[in-house]
């Protein structure tokens, strides 16, 4: 689970406007270089048999600096710090006193982590996702991501975008695991291009914490 969740791990803010999902992604991809927000994240699992399908709630916050530099905060009901300096991506888990390390390079892949927070250009995420404008639903704009790798965790991601005829806002994320487990995102209180201390994304395990390196 705790793998699936840093796989999860992505940014919000906003660009300019644009026509369709693919146009806005493209636009936040060139205009955002750091972001900062509230999320709340819905994960259903698929039900056993004889069960009902299992609901989990969590909230915190995120910010992120371009390229591959962000700090995902659960609060509730949890507490969980995600941090990735750009070399490495750190899980603190509070309850566990546990940090997991691992190199970043070797965990970001085809992610939405890679898809929102890290890749330069539109035609950088092409080489690793499959994109698609998605028709308009809820009130908002979407684009399809389908990893290319077929080895990977994620089966398909999804990226809706407010639009109020003037700029564009990054407002949902929708993620499908390959397990059938399902996850959507919405953000709140989002700052585009903010100024964030470079000391921010810099993480020390805390004294006593046991520490294991992937």
């Amino acid at each position: 689970m705790k793998k699936w969740i840093a796989a999860v791990l992505i940014a919000a803010c906003a660009g300019v406007a644009s026509a369709d999902g693919l146009e806005s992604l493209e636009n936040f991809v060139k205009t955002v270089k750091s972001g900062r927000a509230d999320f709340t994240q819905v994960v259903t699992s698929p039900p056993k048999e004889g069960q009902a399908a299992r609901v989990k709630t969590s909230t915190g916050s995120f910010e992120f600096q371009r390229p591959s530099k962000f700090r995902f905060l659960y609060k509730k009901p949890f507490e969980q710090s995600i941090v990735a300096d750009g070399q490495t991506l750190w899980l603190y888990d509070v309850d566990l006193n546990q940090v997991t390390s691992r190199k970043q390079s070797a965990v970001l892949g085809s992610t939405p982590a890679a898809l929102i927070a890290a890749a330069p250009n539109l035609q950088a995420l092409q080489a690793d996702f499959t994109l698609l404008a998605a028709p308009d639903k809820d009130g908002l704009q979407w684009v399809s991501a389908t990893p290319k790798a077929k080895d990977g965790q994620l089966q398909t991601v999804r990226v809706g975008f407010k639009t109020d005829g003037k700029a564009t806002e990054l407002a949902a994320l929708e993620i499908l695991d390959s397990f059938g487990q399902r996850s959507v995102m919405t953000f709140a209180k989002v700052e585009v291009n903010p100024t964030l201390a470079a000391d921010l994304f810099q993480f020390k395990p805390p004294a006593g914490a046991d520490v294991v390196k992937q």
